[in-house]
């Protein structure tokens, strides 16, 4: 049986939920923006007629308000936001058991198996389209294909409020006619570097030599060869939640976070890292998970940047344990050639609490319960008086001793890879 499956991006999500809550904005152009103060200057949503006026995701206040004088800009408030992205994920699983989210706003639906009770991928997707505004309040774009890429390119090709059908007869004129760059996972890197090489559309992608690609590429070559020509048959995975009906997070939870001001030596990371360290571990042991990996992610003032990750001895949720290893990554990876703008410690390869653990042959059980002890006290009082009434001595004193991850937090979803 022929695969169907949607993609739905909630339209200018950020913008959209904040009028809402302000409908005397909802006729103006909005954009959710950071706080400039602490050098989260940048627009990070824009509705439609904010769109319009040529105002772009990811570019810096003034240059915003350059094209746009009369813009709004709206502070973040991120609980809105997931609490949104929930309520879709509710009504996506009336219609099948099968939703991958990919970001707070955008999700798969695999109704392969729907169809008998809701109808076609087409018809499912106008009755989510319907059902999103009607109890909502705001709209999205759906793609329907057999694939994941082409219905996340189908949600894409055409905005606000629409719904795209790419299947076998028309890909090719819709698709295939369009610029590589529109093509999931290829970034600004590999655009250019396929244009090099007089790669211009998907199209021509899709009609390049495989052993070509890979020899540029490598592996990704060839990725990028099958999801151009609709060979793409990764599943949709199913977004676990815990016995509460709480969101599970079952692949990985980071913070990241852009720094008031440049870290300069190590001390400052390590300030930082544990700030960091301190939100994701406290939203792990939430989860009732444990993680076997821990990742970081550096930018400089140059931003420039870099991704780099370790395999954990044991499975953990102990905040010292993941910080260290955060650290240590740091020390083995950075020079300080140039200061620091932001950082980021994401943990991944998630399981359950309850998985048996090997213990230590040197006796380090006792102090590991201690630590755990520690942690659960801390996140008590934090739960109790908030985030920031308990803090390590480390912090105190400095100008980012204020900062409150947990409430600028990242949620890395499930992903293609």
């Amino acid at each position: 049986m022929e695969r169907v499956i949607l993609h739905s991006d909630i339209n200018c999500f950020y913008a959209n939920v904040e009028c809402l809550y302000h409908p005397e904005l909802r006729d103006l152009p909005v954009a959710v923006g950071g706080n400039p103060e602490k050098r989260h200057g940048i627009i990070l949503a824009k509705n439609q007629k904010a769109k319009e006026a040529g105002v772009k995701t990811g570019e810096v206040l003034w240059q915003a308000r350059a094209k746009c004088p009369d813009l709004v800009i709206l502070p973040p408030n991120y609980d809105l936001y997931l609490k949104f992205s929930r309520l879709a994920r509710k009504i996506y699983n009336r219609y099948s058991d099968q939703v991958e989210p990919f970001g707070v706003d955008e999700a798969w639906v695999s109704v392969t198996n729907s169809a008998k009770l809701h109808g076609g991928g087409e018809e499912i997707a106008r009755k989510i389209s319907h059902d999103i505004q009607d109890q909502l309040g705001v709209t999205v774009s759906i793609g329907v294909s057999w694939n994941k890429i082409f219905a996340k390119f189908g949600s894409d090709y055409k905005k606000p409020n629409a719904i795209t059908v790419i299947n076998r007869d028309n890909f090719k004129q819709i698709v295939w006619e369009q610029e590589v760059g529109d093509l999931l996972y290829v970034g600004r890197s590999t655009k250019k570097k396929l244009f090099k090489y007089g790669i211009y559309t998907i199209g021509q992608l899709a009609n390049a030599s495989v052993d070509f690609l890979v020899l540029q590429f490598g592996k990704m070559g060839a990725v990028l060869w099958r999801f151009a020509n609709g060979l793409d048959d990764s599943p949709v995975k199913c977004f676990d939640e815990d016995y509460n009906g709480n969101e599970r997070i079952i692949k990985s939870i980071g913070n990241s976070i852009t720094t008031p001001r440049d870290l300069k030596n190590l001390e400052d990371v390590k300030l930082i890292m544990y700030m960091l360290t301190e939100s994701v571990a406290m939203r792990l042991r939430e989860t009732g998970c444990f993680c076997q990996t821990v990742a970081i992610h550096v930018r400089n003032k140059e931003l420039n940047s870099f991704t780099r990750q370790a395999k954990l001895s044991k499975p953990s949720d102990i905040t010292n344990e993941i910080a260290e290893a955060a650290i240590h990554l740091f020390k083995q990876n950075y020079d300080f050639s140039s200061d620091i703008r932001s950082l980021g410690v994401r943990v991944a390869d998630l399981v359950p609490d309850t998985i048996p653990i090997q213990l230590d042959v040197f006796g380090r059980e006792q102090e590991r319960m201690r630590m755990e002890q520690l942690d659960n006290t801390v996140d008590h009082l934090r739960k109790r008086f908030g985030n920031l009434s308990i803090r390590r001595a480390i912090t105190i004193g400095d100008q980012m001793s204020c900062l409150d991850p947990k409430k600028d937090h990242v949620i890395h979803p499930v992903g293609y890879f």
